[in-house]
């Protein structure tokens, strides 16, 4: 990729350990980007990279618990994110349900991709789209469906 992109990594607490793999395995693409994480994940991902030597920009904000996914979704608004790996825990309640739902909303409604598993994630950050000079991605169109 010949753009350098932002891009927002968040990890549920059962999904830290795929996550951390998940960079790890991507890390020679995504040393060439601004990875911005919540806070555990992020600390996480800087200890993996450390271990491995690979080295890459970094900025953890908070935890998502503490404000950390929406200082992302923030971020998303501001137009400062091109995209985000959510790594989401489907399996266990979250103690702040309501920033998650507003990360996720803020991204479709800002039309960030979004990833929220390994698979759509590896597709998205290898696209050749990101350099494609031509592409435009359309911003969404929020008007009524007026059927015949």
């Amino acid at each position: 990729m010949k753009r350098k992109l932002t891009i927002a990594l968040v990890a549920h607490d059962h999904r830290k350990a795929d996550m951390v793999d998940w960079a790890v395995y991507n890390a020679d693409l995504l040393s060439h980007h601004n990875l911005v994480c919540t806070g555990t994940t992020g600390g996480l991902i800087k200890a993996a990279f450390e271990e491995k030597d690979i080295h890459a920009e970094i900025t953890c904000m908070h935890s998502g618990p503490m404000g950390g996914d929406a200082e992302i979704a923030a971020m998303v608004v501001r137009n400062e994110v091109d995209l985000a790996v959510f790594l989401i825990d489907d399996l266990n309640p979250q103690p702040h349900e309501a920033d998650i739902q507003m990360l996720l909303r803020q991204c479709r409604v800002h039309n960030v991709p979004i990833a929220c598993n390994r698979y759509s994630a590896d597709l998205m950050i290898t696209s050749p789209l990101w350099d494609d000079v031509d592409y435009k991605p359309l911003s969404p169109r929020y008007i009524e469906f007026k059927r015949n």
